[in-house]
């Protein structure tokens, strides 16, 4: 029986997930797991590419020596950031973060009041600073010498799978992330990359979930200690679209979906994009899915909050414990509700100081125990979901009637519980590793082990 590995990076870890299929039951068990951190230096922000290469073939040679056999390679990541590569192939320095400064103002820079409109009816995508579109705006303006000398732009996924492989393409999940695809034809934008005076090589080959991009090279299978050829699959790249097509099948034509993590990822699978200007006043974008699917949804932010609030209790020697945590804001009664998606929160330095100064700014209670804060975290991202629901019943022809919230998110019960009594529908919690999930699905689609998600009748998960 042959394994697949997902290997799944996120904006603070990664890992790689080894899954096997027999008689419709997967099993899943993680063989690896390492951080990613973001590097200051300089002017920008910078993920540690190099590091993050190498862990990757850490953890898959830690499979080989588990005597996995090992089937194919799939490969998902956060969206919007990519590399740039030379005509050699050399990777012309490391990505930078999307939490990066580089790109504030850019968006109300390039596109007036009267353009958006006619923006978002080609991209259908929200605009926001952090996308890919901005990134290469603000290097055009500051002459940046690396867009004089690259031959490709790859997405963080693109450009493992290159490394591995040799074979560079760009997936249409992760690329519908940077806001450069036109959102009905599914292939670039080249009116609007000619409008920016951006170079059209850069932009390469789509290629669809399920595609095998190529085999491991034979000095990355020495590496590896492999002695057979290995296929890396292209799946749903964006860890989105491989979270949501791990959306348990149900009954019910009308369910929403929520991945839930850094980001909090609300909304619904179409068939097409939904591009009108009421669609882009809510702030719904279209990113790519699986089987030619669109995810129409929200981007808000999530636990990245929590996140930041928790690695300042660790610095400062507090309890971190997540049980802990979620018990002592299940017993205070706080109200305070606070607009999640204030820019005041994207990146501050210090985020319990950034919460208070709002609440006192917005004649909130200020929050002053642990329990406190994760209470006024959690209900406001409860809050923030039901006006995503709402925008998102004025949009559809029929109002959803279930929400499902996978992804690491899902396991946090306060927070599902205080969804549910806000949204006043039934929310169901589940699978928690969605994404490497979804990501495993699509491989054994690609290589017919399997010809649909649903006859995946059992998950059982290794610890």
């Amino acid at each position: 029986m042959g394994t697949y590995l997902a290997i799944d990076l996120g904006g603070g870890s990664g890992r790689v997930m080894a899954g096997s299929i027999y008689q419709g039951v997967l099993t899943l068990e993680e063989v690896y797991r390492f951080p990613n951190r973001q590097v200051h230096m300089g002017n920008h922000v910078y993920w540690d590419f190099l590091f993050l290469f190498e862990e990757m073939k850490n953890g898959l040679r830690q499979a080989v020596l588990k005597g996995y056999s090992i089937k194919s390679i799939g490969i998902d990541t956060w969206g919007v950031d990519f590399g740039l590569i030379d005509k050699d192939g050399n990777l012309l320095g490391n990505p930078v973060c999307y939490r990066d400064v580089r790109t504030d103002g850019l968006p109300e820079e390039l596109f007036d009041a009267s353009a958006l409109s006619e923006h978002y009816a080609e991209a259908g995508i929200q605009v926001m600073a952090i996308n890919t579109l901005f990134q290469l705006y603000s290097m055009k303006k500051s002459g940046d010498v690396q867009l004089k000398v690259a031959d490709r732009l790859l997405f963080i996924p693109d450009l493992l799978s290159y490394y591995l492989t040799g074979v560079a393409n760009n997936e249409y999940s992760i690329a519908s992330t940077s806001e450069l695809l036109n959102a009905r034809t599914c292939d670039w934008n080249y009116n609007l990359i000619d409008k920016l005076d951006l170079p059209r090589h850069l932009f390469g080959e789509i290629v669809m979930p399920g595609t095998i991009r190529g085999e491991l090279k034979p000095g990355i299978r020495e590496e590896l200690g492999l002695s057979e050829e290995v296929d890396v699959i292209a799946v749903g790249s964006h860890d989105t679209a491989s979270a949501i097509f791990a959306v348990p099948a149900t009954d019910s034509k009308h369910k929403a979906f929520l991945s839930s993590g850094t980001w909090s990822l609300l909304g619904v699978e179409v068939q097409q994009p939904i591009l009108s200007e009421k669609a882009r006043r809510a702030g719904f974008t279209n990113e790519g899915g699986v089987g030619g699917k669109i995810c129409f949804l929200q981007n808000i932010t999530g636990l990245w909050m929590l996140q930041r609030l928790i690695a300042q209790w660790k610095e400062r020697g507090e309890e971190t414990d997540y049980e802990f945590l979620v018990t002592a804001a299940e017993q205070t009664d706080i109200t305070s509700v606070i607009d999640v998606d204030d820019k005041v929160f994207q990146n501050p330095a210090d985020m319990e100081n950034a919460i208070a100064t709002y609440c006192c700014k917005h004649g909130c209670q200020i929050p002053v125990s642990q329990g406190e804060y994760v209470r006024c975290v959690l209900q406001s991202l409860a809050q923030r979901y039901k006006r995503s629901i709402e925008q998102m019943n004025n949009l559809l022809p029929t109002p959803v009637e279930q929400l499902h919230i996978v992804g690491g998110g899902c396991r946090n019960r306060l927070l599902n519980r205080l969804t549910s009594e806000t949204l006043g529908i039934p929310v169901y919690a589940g699978p928690a590793e969605a994404t490497a999930i979804g990501n495993i699905l699509v491989q054994a689609l690609a290589k017919g082990e399997i010809k649909d998600r649903s006859e995946i009748k059992e998950i059982i998960q290794k610890e």
